[in-house]
């Protein structure tokens, strides 16, 4: 599933919607992370905090009644791009670092962690890590046999 270009808008306005609950000009919440819930049959892709507080929710029409079995595996590639194309956006947030953005099953459950805010700490795209374990033990392999 390629997403398409109001897709990426409409993600971009959620993450939008979210980042303008916590001004960067107030003090700090104690806010720990944005819980990003997605559900394949209707649509709606939804944030909240940690006490289950909607914060924004939107539908994304591309999604509605998605059956790819693969649809938990591509979309938080599709809202990691778009988290970290307002990167300034949500690093602003006036939430206590470090937070990051959660994406969840409709049941709750934590299916990655897709951006993380933290002056110490970058999280590196899980596409870019594609095989490295094996261009490591590669290396190494080549390493020690010399």
């Amino acid at each position: 599933m390629r997403a398409t270009d109001q897709t990426l808008q409409q993600i971009e306005r959620a993450i939008r919607k979210t980042a303008d609950k916590f001004p960067p000009t107030e003090e700090a919440s104690q806010l720990t992370d944005i819980h990003v819930r997605v559900t394949q049959e209707t649509g709606e892709l939804m944030t909240f905090d940690d006490d289950d507080r909607e914060l924004t929710r939107c539908v994304v029409e591309q999604w509605i009644d998605n059956k790819d079995g693969d649809f938990y595996d591509v979309i938080p590639g599709v809202i990691r791009r778009c988290i970290e194309k307002q990167k300034q956006l949500v690093e602003g947030m006036s939430i206590l670092k470090p937070y990051a953005f959660v994406l969840e099953d409709d049941d709750r459950e934590p299916i990655t962690e897709l951006y993380v805010v933290d002056d110490d700490m970058v999280i590196i795209d899980p596409e870019l890590m594609k095989g490295l374990d094996k261009d490591l033990d590669s290396f190494l392999d080549e390493l020690l046999k010399s």
